[in-house]
Parts: C-alpha cells; sequence; structure tokens
C-alpha cells in the first residue's frame, strides 16, 4: 500500500511538472512572436497601375491599413458612365504591400454615402471568410480586425457581402502582396494590372449611364473586358512607359468575376512567371501565362527595344471588341539585330507552277511608314468630331488603307478622292456598321477582298466617317450621329 501511494503522488508530481513546462513553453512562444513584431506603421496603399516601394525592413511589425469602401458614378468607355462599387473610390482597389510575419490591423470604413454594406475577403488571410465575417460594414460605419500575414504570395481581395457576385461584378477587389522575408528580386519597375468584366444592359459602346444586367452575368457574357477598371485606362498619354535594357515586373490579378485571362503581352516573352500569385518562379520564356478569376500572377520581362508593347487577353475579341487592352512605352536605342523593322515590301503575285515566288519588284510609297499596330484607343473627354475622328481611324483603319488614305494596291482601295465613298454617305455607313464582301469598282479599278464589321459606337462612326471625308480631296460631308442610328436601324440594303 505505501508503494502505492509514493507511485501515486511521484505521478501527480510529474504530472504538475508537465503541466507547468507546458504553460511555460506555450508562453515563451507566444512572447517570442510578440517580440518579433517591432513597431507600427501605416500601410502606404497606391491606386493601379502604380504599387508601393519594395519593403526594406528585415523584422515583421504591425502595419495599421485603412479602406474605405465608396460608390462611385465614373467613366467606364468613351461617353459611357457606370455606377461602381469600390475600395478606396477606383477600380481595381488600391494596392497594399506587407511583409511575412506583419501583424495587421486592418479598419475598413464605409463611406457615409454608400448605400450598401460592405466587407473584405483577403485571399491572405487565414481564418474564417478571409476576414468577411469580421468585416461587415454598414453605410457609415467602420469595422476592425487583425490578422498575421503567414504566407508570402500576391493575393487577391474582393467584397464577400451577399449577393457576392454582385458586389464584385461591381468593382469591388485589388491586390495585396505578402513580400517574402527575404523580399522579392530587385527590378527597374514595378506595376499593378488588374483585369475584369463588366455586364450591363446596354451593348458594348452604348452611351450614357449603364445599368448592371444580372442576365449577362449570370450567362458569363460581358459587354466589357477591361484593364484596370475602364476601356483605355492603359493607353494613350496612360499608358505604361519602360526604358530599353530595364526589367520591367507586372502583379497582375483577375477580380473575375468569371472569365480567366489568358494574358499576353504582344512582342515580348516573360523571362519568368511566377505562376497563380506564389512567389517562386515557376516558368521561364513563357508566351502567355492563365490568371483564374480571383487569382493572381507575377511576370517580368527585360525589354530590349523600343516601341509599343501590346498587352492583351489572348482570348482575342475581348481585346479588340470588349476593351482588354493596354500599352507599354518603351523608350531608347534601336537593336537592329535584335528587330530590324519593316526593310523593304515587295508585290507578290502567288507561285506558279514550279512553285516559285512571283515578285514584281518594291512597292514606294508617298507617305513615311507609320506603325501600325492596331490598338483600341479611346478619345477621352474631347467634343472634337474630327479628333475623335483622327484617333479611331489610326487604331482602326490605317493597317490597310495607310495614313494618307491611298490604300494598297489591287488590294486594299484608296479613300483618298474616292468616288466610291463619295458618292453614298449611308453605303460608307453601312460598309462601316457591317462591312463589305465581294468585288467592287473604286476609282475604275476593281478590288475584291473583305473589310470586316467595325466594332464602334455611333458617335465613333459619324467622327471616323467626317474625318476621312475631310481629307485628301474628298468630299467634305459630315455625318451626324442620327444619321448612323438610321442607317442601324434599317433593314435596307444599300447596293454596292
Amino acid at each position: 500500500m505505501k508503494i502505492n501511494n509514493r507511485i501515486k503522488i511521484c505521478l501527480a508530481f510529474f504530472s504538475v511538472l508537465i503541466v507547468t513546462a507546458a504553460t511555460l513553453f506555450s508562453s515563451g512562444c507566444e512572447e517570442s512572436f510578440s517580440s518579433q513584431v517591432k513597431g507600427e506603421e501605416h500601410a502606404v496603399l497606391t491606386s493601379a497601375p502604380y504599387v508601393p516601394s519594395p519593403i526594406i525592413r528585415k523584422h515583421p511589425t504591425k502595419v495599421v491599413v485603412d479602406l474605405e469602401t465608396k460608390e462611385v458614378t465614373r467613366k467606364l468607355a468613351d461617353g459611357v458612365e457606370y455606377t461602381f462599387w469600390t475600395f478606396g473610390g477606383e477600380v481595381p482597389g488600391k494596392f497594399s504591400r506587407v511583409r511575412t510575419g506583419d501583424l495587421v490591423e486592418f479598419h475598413l470604413h464605409n463611406s457615409p454615402t454608400s448605400k450598401m454594406p460592405h466587407n473584405i475577403d483577403l485571399h491572405a488571410v487565414t481564418g474564417p471568410g478571409g476576414g468577411a465575417t469580421s468585416s461587415f460594414t454598414a453605410p457609415g460605419h467602420s469595422s476592425t480586425f487583425s490578422f498575421k500575414t503567414m504566407n508570402p504570395g500576391l493575393y487577391v481581395y474582393h467584397c464577400a457581402t451577399a449577393p457576392v457576385g454582385l458586389h464584385i461584378a461591381n468593382g469591388m477587389y485589388g491586390l495585396i502582396l505578402v513580400e517574402p522575408e527575404e523580399g522579392l528580386p530587385p527590378v527597374d519597375r514595378e506595376y499593378y494590372v488588374m483585369q475584369s468584366e463588366f455586364y450591363t444592359e446596354g451593348k458594348y459602346g452604348d452611351p450614357g449611364l449603364q445599368l448592371f444586367s444580372q442576365d449577362k452575368a449570370i450567362d458569363e457574357n460581358p459587354s466589357y473586358v477591361v484593364f484596370n477598371g475602364s476601356v483605355g485606362s492603359l493607353t494613350g498619354d496612360k499608358s505604361l512607359q519602360a526604358k530599353t535594357g530595364e526589367t520591367v515586373r507586372f502583379y497582375i490579378g483577375n477580380g473575375g468575376p468569371n472569365l480567366i485571362s489568358s494574358f499576353h503581352v504582344i512582342g515580348e516573352i516573360f523571362d519568368k512567371v511566377y505562376g497563380e500569385g506564389g512567389i517562386i518562379a515557376n516558368q521561364n520564356n513563357v508566351q502567355t501565362t492563365i490568371v483564374p478569376a480571383g487569382g493572381s500572377a507575377i511576370v517580368e520581362f527585360k525589354v530590349d527595344v523600343p516601341g509599343t508593347f501590346i498587352l492583351v487577353d489572348h482570348s482575342i475579341f475581348r481585346a479588340f471588341n470588349k476593351g482588354a487592352i493596354g500599352m507599354l512605352k518603351v523608350t531608347g536605342k534601336e537593336d537592329l539585330v535584335i528587330y530590324s523593322g519593316k526593310q523593304k515590301e515587295d508585290v507578290y503575285l502567288g507561285s506558279n507552277e514550279k512553285n516559285d515566288d512571283i515578285f514584281s519588284g518594291p512597292i514606294e510609297f508617298s507617305s513615311p511608314e507609320v506603325n501600325t499596330t492596331i490598338v483600341a484607343k479611346q478619345e477621352s473627354g474631347s467634343n472634337d468630331l474630327l479628333s475623335l475622328g483622327k484617333i479611331v481611324f489610326t487604331s482602326t483603319c490605317v493597317a490597310c488603307h495607310l495614313a494618307n488614305g491611298e490604300g494598297i494596291p489591287n488590294v486594299f482601295p484608296p479613300l483618298a478622292k474616292s468616288d466610291y465613298l463619295n458618292k453614298d454617305k449611308n453605303r460608307a455607313i453601312q460598309t462601316v456598321i457591317k462591312g463589305l464582301s465581294g468585288e467592287v469598282t473604286v476609282n475604275g479599278k476593281k478590288y475584291n477582298g473583305v473589310m470586316p464589321p467595325q466594332t464602334l459606337n455611333e458617335k465613333q462612326i459619324s467622327a471616323v466617317l467626317t474625318y476621312v471625308y475631310s481629307q485628301w480631296g474628298n468630299s467634305g460631308k459630315t455625318v451626324k450621329e442620327d444619321e448612323v442610328r438610321k442607317v442601324k436601324g434599317s433593314k435596307t440594303i444599300v447596293q454596292k
């Protein structure tokens, strides 16, 4: 009996010792983590296409993030407005940059002018709803929660208030970068590009304030697919910039809500791709990378030659017909070994029976060669019909009809002093709207080709035809939007 009692006393003693040790160990771990988090800073939040500077500190810290949800009406495309629901008043939402191990204190503020409650689901958060369950916020209120950044990577955030699809479709998404402890390799330039879709009651280019279409969203048939929240957000004077010899990094997100992006830069090859937003470069020498809805990717490439490089979703009708297009303008010294540009052009008459190519000699142009890269550039805020017409002509027509309107002999008919064009204004309008195929006679010469229908709104059609009529000895006619609408609504087929 005495032995058994001693055994029981020993077991009880050891039990107390083990519990005490475990408690001390646990307390030590918590204290250890707490001691790693040094200081406090307020997050730098940037608007697309810009990103905050790389993090240079070598320790985790407490990062305070203040982000406001706000509902705003602004431009979706030329002449088109939409009521966006936003993080930070813009689409996409602000870009945030933190470090692995940081303690993020997140303050979500819902503007008093909002009509809807909002919350935030950050894919970087380990916890219920990614923060959504702790951040439901009524208009005129604020919510606060915190989380530890445990996993490095590039993460999407979005609103997850029901109906979730509606909040995302109206523009509520953005990116947060959690840098690894050692940081990412240094590059010369970093940009933030986020693709998304908009589902409007009207068709692409229909003017005025557009409403959300639930039916189109359910059918996954968007009117617009865009970069950084609107058509033309990365074109013209808003183009991204770089210099030859520089390495460029894109942080790419896809807010969806439905489509997968096939991200491609025309004329460049991605040296490195960090697939699906991870921080390990898992592919080299990639032409096009997939970015899923609610996902991301990081791409890097060195620019070797100057020029305008076009960003597209290579589901290509989304680019040239729905708006998913941007520009990277590179300046610097030419390298004619890497890329010569056009060296000459000959007329090709086909092959003979011996399968030899037949050429008739070089073509001489009366005007300098122009860059004929077709881009969907939109006029921003200008009421000058001829200015808009010139932009539309340069981006849509110049590849075939040339900058001087002369066309290409025996291939594309001239617009300069064109009897076909000047004779019938309605026929010209219909040709732009519906396209043209088969044999036509222009200035006494026969042409037999195809002109595809152009995806232009009424203002753009009016502008481009007015511009063409004003140039190169043409009649000087003015094409009005009402005339375009009349031809659009007519079932009469204008004769060739």
